[in-house]
């Protein structure tokens, strides 16, 4: 790494100019893209260029103070530096196992110019596939607990994007199918929102490193300018602390393909390494479970003659995973909580004491005979408090038993998260505020000493935090498969599955709990339906990155169907490398990844409502090798909507100078092992 100084008004050294007292320029070390920080009538602005093309035009920075000074105006520069960075990293998992860290750094030190000079400081990392910011409020005299009630960073995009988006601050969380549209239709969105300019660039908002702040949601303020919204506590205060305090960093990704920002890892690069000294327990896999019974209403969560977590049951899931190679088997409705209207349950559920017809310790061991590991679950149905006072113990009870892997859950809409203060006053919090980050961030830390892998739904969104805590393996916050079995007019239509992987995905995994077979689900509700090919629930497996992967359907439907079934078998859940080998957002998109335990290749494609034809070249494979293809494609006559469930398998040998042909279903998929063939 190299550091050097930026003194105003003299040329600095690689890639970093100041001018006129008030600007600075930093380039990428590619020289792809360029910051300019100035001072603009006493207001910070940035601006981002692409190889001479506006990204983010001149936007305003800063925060504002309930008490004190604001520090968004009066502020001039008192100095600057930049240093070069340039380092490779493993995960412990994940889709890229080997990630470059290539950026260069420039932090900006600014004071009040007037009156008693309050200081903040604003550093940016600009790469070649992307920027990311974030302010710091050093230790100062006069400042001591600080509480933000703005923050005025803007993104002053350069033209009326086409955007994919979902509502911010809305009652149901991130739950919600993407909107397509321009910027100017926009009000209040989540992150990552994702755009394409007429230019052909595709650009991405989101945010890194969220630990003891509020979620940054984006709100239209005019034309096509986005203005950070944090999400408030219940007294309308944004962000409460002390100083030092240190914002996370606000994200733009850029890249001239949807697949550029797919393979970009900056979010990753922009979080601290991994904590943990021993990972050695961290196991990505496959699972199945006691879950989608209950989502068809075959079984129940609550007690009673219809319960779905009993022994027998449990022990019929365990024999499955066993029989074909499953690691996990997760079991909801478990313990004590579940009766009635479950939702409204936050104080009443046990973490520790399960119904009586579930014997934990025994299938705990009954599993572990067999090869498997359950997996555990705690819905909290957002009662944190309550979930909090017995976490210890429930992480505990789970380690001795062996369980090494829990789903939570927080089912909650809109500010209804409740706590009591010291005093006996109750609260309501948002899922996205800086109550509940905390507490998702507490989470971690304990599991983490327990050596307990996460799986969070309705969770606080991916920020990259799986970096510095590998046990933070997957989460939901999105519309997932359930919405299928229940949803109604909101469950999710074809082209969900090609949005995701260019927006929420681009925050991290998602357990999206792909695989099913039985698509129609007549017997349990036929008045629903999922809105795929099963050869499309194939390709999901590759598409939809998760370290943690369900084989969601019942395991009769599997049983019943044996030959595509292998393909959910064999793909793994940890890469070494992932190519996007052709896409187009909310229509198709065609993904190649490589399994980090052998030579093999997996590939997906996936289509809209639309059916198509793509063609793949295989240049990604070692050249002078020979590979066995095993394709599993929609089979003849096959339509999501008319004749979902045919599918056809074909083999046949390839090399890296092949192509292949994928003709897809209206709703369709291809998924491929690539078996590289020995000798």
């Amino acid at each position: 790494m190299r550091r050097t100084s930026c003194v105003l008004i003299v040329l600095a050294a690689v890639g970093c100019t100041a001018v006129a007292g008030e600007t600075i320029e930093v380039r990428s070390p590619g020289g792809t893209l360029t910051v300019t920080f100035s001072i603009r009538d006493g207001h910070p602005t940035y601006a981002v260029h692409r190889q001479g093309t506006a990204v983010v035009q001149p936007s305003r920075m800063g925060f504002r103070l309930q008490e004190g000074p604001a520090l968004d105006r009066d502020l001039k520069i008192v100095s600057s530096d930049t240093r070069d960075v340039d380092r490779t990293w493993e995960q412990v998992w994940g889709e890229q196992r080997m990630i470059r860290d290539h950026h260069r750094e420039l932090t900006v030190r600014l004071a009040e110019a007037s009156g008693p000079a309050k200081q903040l400081e604003v550093t940016f990392r600009v790469f070649d596939d992307g920027v990311g910011f974030r302010y710091h409020i050093p230790a100062q005299s006069g400042l001591d607990r600080i509480a933000i009630t703005d923050e005025v960073t803007a993104f002053e995009l350069a033209g009326d994007h086409r955007s994919w988006w979902i509502p911010g601050q809305d009652a149901n969380r991130y739950e919600y199918r993407y909107t397509d549209g321009p910027v100017s239709e926009i009000k209040q969105v989540h992150t990552p929102v994702t755009f394409e300019t007429g230019e052909g660039l595709y650009i991405s908002i989101h945010e890194a490193a969220l630990t003891d702040f509020a979620a940054m949601t984006l709100q239209r303020t005019a034309g096509t300018t986005l203005k950070a919204e944090l999400v408030p506590w219940s007294d309308g205060i944004l962000v409460r602390g002390q100083v030092p305090m240190t914002s996370p960093w606000r994200t733009i990704q850029v890249a001239d393909t949807p697949g550029g920002l797919v393979t970009s890892y900056l979010i990753l690069n922009l979080n601290e390494p991994n904590r943990l000294k021993d990972t050695d327990w961290i196991k990505p896999g496959k699972y199945v479970g006691i879950w989608w019974e209950m989502h068809l209403d075959k079984s129940t969560w609550g007690s009673g003659p219809r319960h779905g977590a009993t022994t027998a049951n449990t022990r019929r899931y365990i024999d499955f995973a066993a029989r074909h190679g499953f690691d996990g088997v997760l079991v909801e409705g478990w313990n004590i909580g579940w009766d009635g209207n479950w939702p409204a349950n936050g104080d009443k559920f046990n973490f520790t004491e399960p119904y009586p017809d579930f014997d934990l310790p025994g299938l705990a061991e009954y599993a572990r005979e067999r090869g498997v590991r359950l997996i555990g679950h705690h819905e909290t149905a957002a009662g944190i408090q309550n979930y909090e006072r017995q976490m210890e113990d429930a992480f505990a009870l789970y380690q001795r038993l062996g369980v090494r892997a829990v789903k939570t859950g927080y089912v909650a809409h809109g500010q209804n998260i409740a706590w009591t203060d010291e005093n006996g006053q109750t609260h309501k919090e948002w899922h996205h505020g800086q109550f509940m980050v905390r507490h998702y961030r507490k989470v971690v830390e304990t599991a983490a000493r327990y050596q307990i892998m996460l799986d969070v739904h309705e969770p606080i969104k991916d920020t990259g935090l799986r970096r510095t805590y590998p046990n933070m393996m997957t989460r939901e916050g999105a519309s997932g498969q359930e919405y299928n079995a229940w949803g109604g007019r909101n469950r999710n239509l074809p082209d969900h599955t090609t949005i995701l992987p260019f927006t929420r995905m681009l925050s991290g995994p998602m357990d999206f709990t792909p695989g099913i077979f039985d698509v129609l689900f007549e017997e349990y509700r036929p008045d629903e339906r999922v809105s795929t090919t099963v050869a499309k629930q194939l390709a999901l497996y590759v598409i939809i990155y998760s370290p943690l992967h369900m084989a969601a359907d019942l395991p009769e439907n599997y049983e019943a169907r044996p030959e595509p079934f292998q393909f959910i078998k064999d793909v793994p859940t940890d890469w070494t490398e992932t190519r996007v080998l052709n896409a187009r957002i909310g229509d198709y998109v065609t993904i190649a990844r490589k399994d980090r335990n052998s030579d093999d290749w997996f590939v997906g494609s996936i289509t809209d409502e639309q059916a198509r034809t793509l063609e793949i070249r295989l240049d990604f494979l070692d050249p002078g090798r020979r590979y066995k293809a095993t394709i599993y494609r929609d089979g003849p006559g096959a339509d999501w909507d008319s004749n979902p469930h045919p599918v056809a398998i074909e083999r046949q040998d390839v090399t890296a100078d092949s192509t292949l042909t994928l003709p897809l279903a209206a709703g369709g998929g291809t998924a491929i092992r690539l078996e590289r063939v020995k000798g």
